[in-house]
């Protein structure tokens, strides 16, 4: 077989992967192995594969592959998530486009176009995985509206308000006006951005002063229902009980005293809004205020807002300041730094505001996740996110679960009359009739008298099911008693509370058992100037282009080199070009090895029986090592391991010494031992480099016996490791290290044979000696008591070392060579010792550079001395 002599990944890596396919290398069903299990954090229907998704895919790739060559049932499980607010934003933009308005349609016309754009859009993502080589089995992908996915969650949601831990109720949550639609807690991003703060002056009856208050949001003014200070600021004490107006609606409030107040801020003195702050609407509740929303779900202002009646919120911001101006109550306006509320999925900054929703009380709910993290029953890698998520799980709130969406699962509620409890909650029409009859106490009541709740229930209802529902784990023990609790969990910290705490809660709650073993928490992909990458910022690189330019393999390895666990990732193309030149550097080797004679009649030379006897000792060590790294989720330094043993002791060491001279034939023994050594480092790339490494394994021939694929082959086992001939082969390779800087400073070409004398120590490994020939190009080496050559010398450990002048070095060049320099470092002494002798440079310099100017003299004087003593080491 004619080998390339450059590797091309874009042949090889589509055949590979089609015949993994057809060969179901992939498929997991239950058996009698141990199961290693893997569900995919599931991206949006509708997404594309970013940089993220490169790297957390291609961390559970390595897993899994790992795994399944561990003789482990591997399953890796993949799928896409609904996505709600993102989905249902795409479907109304191309509707709108088509001058479709979504309030135009029914529900039932607004889901076939859903439908229609996840079945035209959905699971592209899944498809370029494979392009990265992803070994998941995509018989089992799964979406979070599959039929019997979407019964779980609403059986989910029956359960849980049966347990009594869904409820419905008038709170304050975040309203996206984008979305139109709540919020929870955790779908709110809060940003840090530069603002300004409002010092208005609200008059007050019977006090001619009136009092001040300071606002970043001076719109809400119209929704005042009262003015707030603290019971103990003396500076307020004679306004207690009195009534202020509000500036622009001239509405009468009273002045209260509550310590929630703080007497430090801006005046001291607060505005209470109770229908657009959280914690003034708790005020309100403490105090029996009014509560005057002044605006549409839109963002826009209500017939509250009086003359400002339908505009933008942040239009009325800008006019109620010149209106105020004009009024003379705008006593001055300050630049300020806020942090502010977007939505998460739309950017649009969030309105606190009072909304009919369901919530699910989490706080009993999430005991057992909190104390089976903290016990490490779930271990985190790394440690540290344990704090995050214990500071959020002793103060977790509860869970706003309902959405005002059409595109999810459709909350099974039904509504028989107007009041708060005039409702009940079941699987279907059918049994939501027989409750609500039974509820209401009218037998009589009809169908058509009842209305489904509107609302879809938050996506991540759905996906904190996950690991449970995608084995059906509601409705049989078939699968679920055997792949669960699955084993890693691989996602970044910033889905932790979206996401990860919710389904260690559901895991708990509905099999009393962890969701999975171990959470690795990947770092944030950034580009050069340390951003977050993100199409928005357009500093993202095409994934697919990566790998079309560098090869799958070379984007997995220049993104894993530098992603150690929870720490971001300075990406840069020339990890993925190290990437791509590993590659060469293994196609180098194949085609070198695969391009052998063997001559069985050959004995092996000392040199190459003493490499290969070196490697197995290094492999077997980087085995060990492999297995240490892996268990504490270091892939980055597992890689790291396995690159270094590949190039730098495979590849430069280890065949310089076992390879033939050129054109003839090598010795059997070697052969074999080099194509054994050759496919067990394959193997431990493989979970990394799964296309090349496959492709070299097919062209291995005794490799073919043992396992059809490198994905099913075994998994190296650690052998034994002869420590001592490691600790003396590092010597010889030190000798070597000096042999190769005599010949650099010297500029004798690389591969000219030299003679080599040692006064040996007792340390010099005089058993390596043909392995020092055959690295260094010595011809010989001559062990001696005392010098007895002039030359070039080093010293290392306790032995000397001489590589003696021969007559064919052209002496009189060597010489002039030397003078030239020599001359060189005594000008640029001279004129560094002029600036020092200048005693005005001296006295006003900056000591830095008076201090710089004399280490310049000392190397300089340094390297004079060096090159003198060279000087007159030359004969003649």
């Amino acid at each position: 077989m004619e080998i390339p002599t450059t590797y091309q990944p874009q042949d090889i890596e589509k055949k590979w992967y089609d015949r993994w396919l057809e060969r179901k290398y992939f498929k997991s069903m239950p058996d009698g192995r141990e199961p290693y299990t893997v569900v995919i954090p599931p991206p949006n229907v509708t997404g594309v594969l970013h940089m993220g998704h490169m790297l957390n895919n291609t961390i559970q790739d390595v897993l899994v592959r790992r795994a399944r060559m561990q003789g482990k049932n591997a399953c890796w499980v993949p799928g896409t998530d609904h996505a709600s607010i993102a989905t249902e934003a795409k479907v109304v933009r191309k509707l709108r486009e088509q001058g479709i308005k979504k309030r135009d349609l029914s529900r039932e016309a607004f889901l076939e176009h859903a439908w229609e754009w996840t079945h035209e859009h959905g699971g592209i993502i899944l498809e370029q995985l494979k392009k990265l080589g992803a070994s998941c089995d995509w018989d089992r992908t799964r979406f979070t509206m599959d039929e019997k996915y979407y019964e779980s969650v609403i059986d989910t949601f029956i359960d849980l308000y049966r347990k009594g831990y869904i409820y419905r109720g008038v709170r304050m949550v975040h309203w996206d006006p984008v979305a139109l639609t709540a919020l929870s807690d955790e779908e709110v991003i809060h940003k840090e951005e530069r603002g300004k703060l409002y010092h208005v002056r609200y008059a007050v009856e019977g006090d001619a002063e009136g009092v001040t208050i300071a606002t970043t949001r001076p719109e809400t003014i119209l929704g005042d229902t009262a003015i707030c200070v603290h019971p103990e600021d003396a500076r307020y004490a004679h306004l207690h009980g009195k009534m202020a107006v509000v500036p622009i609606c001239g509405r009468r409030v009273p002045i209260i005293c509550d310590a929630y107040v703080d007497m430090e801020f801006g005046t001291g003195c607060l505005k209470v809004t109770p229908a657009h702050d959280p914690n003034d609407y708790e005020l309100g509740q403490r105090h029996g205020l009014e509560v005057v929303d002044i605006f549409h779900p839109d963002g826009t202002l209500n017939a509250l807002g009086g003359g400002y009646a339908g505009m933008d919120r942040f239009a009325v911001r800008k006019q109620i300041v010149v209106d105020l101006e004009a009024a003379g109550q705008i006593v001055r306006i300050e630049e300020h730094t806020n942090k502010v509320g977007r939505s998460e999925r739309t950017d649009a900054v969030i309105e606190p505001r009072l909304s009919l929703q369901w919530f699910v009380a989490m706080k009993d709910l999430a005991q057992p996740a909190l104390d089976h993290v903290m016990d490490d029953t779930i271990k985190f890698y790394p440690p540290k996110f344990k704090n995050s998520y214990r500071n959020w799980m002793e103060q977790i709130k509860d869970w706003c679960i309902s959405r005002q969406l059409w595109w999810g699962q459709q909350i099974p509620a039904w509504y028989y009359g107007d009041g708060m409890e005039d409702f009940v909650v079941a699987k279907g029409a059918e049994e939501a009739l027989e409750r609500a009859r039974e509820k209401s106490g009218r037998p009589d009541l009809q169908a058509a008298e009842l209305r489904q709740d509107e609302d879809v229930l938050d996506t991540w209802f759905s996906s904190w099911l996950w690991p449970i529902s995608v084995f059906d784990g509601f409705y049989t023990e078939e699968e679920i008693g055997y792949y669960y609790p699955t084993a890693d969990l691989v996602t970044a910290p910033e889905i932790m509370f979206f996401w990860v705490a919710r389904m260690i809660v559901a895991g708990y709650e509905y099999r009393g058992a962890p969701p999975f073993r171990n959470v690795y928490y990947t770092g944030i992909v950034r580009d050069k100037l340390g951003r977050k990458m993100s199409k928005s910022l357009g500093n993202s690189p095409d994934p697919l282009d990566l790998i079309a330019q560098y090869g799958a393999d070379g984007v997995r390895v220049g993104m894993l080199l530098t992603s150690p666990a929870g720490n971001d990732l300075p990406f840069d193309d020339k990890l993925c070009e190290q990437g791509r030149n590993f590659s060469n550097k293994i196609w180098n080797a194949y085609r070198l090895t695969a391009g052998w004679q063997v001559d069985a009649s050959l004995p092996q030379p000392e040199a190459a029986r003493l490499a290969v006897a070196w490697m197995d000792s290094k492999f077997n060590a980087a085995v060990a090592e492999s297995a240490e790294l892996f268990a504490e989720f270091r892939l980055s330094e597992a890689l790291m391991a396995t690159y270094k043993l590949v190039w730098d002791d495979f590849c430069s060491v280890y065949l310089e010494l076992a390879k033939p001279a050129y054109g003839a034939p090598i010795d059997a023994a070697t052969s074999a031992a080099t194509e054994r050594l050759f496919a067990g480092l394959l193997r431990l790339l493989h979970p990394f480099m799964p296309f090349i490494s496959e492709e070299i394994w097919q062209g291995l021939a005794s490799q073919k016996g043992e396992a059809e694929s490198i994905c099913i082959a075994p998994w190296p086992v650690a052998g034994p490791v002869d420590a001592a001939l490691l600790e003396r082969f590092e010597w010889a390779m030190q000798i070597v290290a000096g042999v190769r800087t005599v010949r650099k400073e010297q500029q004798i070409a690389p591969k000219e044979p030299l003679e080599l004398e040692v006064i040996a120590g007792p340390d010099f490994p005089a058993e390596l000696e043909a392995v020092m020939a055959g690295l260094g190009y010595l011809k010989a080496i001559r062990q001696v008591q005392e010098q007895q050559s002039t030359g070039f010398g080093f010293v290392n450990g306790k032995s000397s070392f001489l590589i003696p002048f021969h007559a064919e070095i052209d002496w009189a060049a060597e010489r002039a060579k030397l003078e030239k320099e020599i001359q060189y470092h005594e000008g640029f002494i001279r004129s560094v010792q002029g600036k020092l002798g200048n005693a005005q440079f001296v006295a006003n310099a900056p000591a830095q550079v008076v201090e710089l100017e004399r280490k310049k003299e000392q190397d300089a004087q340094a390297k004079l001395a060096v090159l003198q003593a060279k000087l007159a080491e030359i004969p003649g």
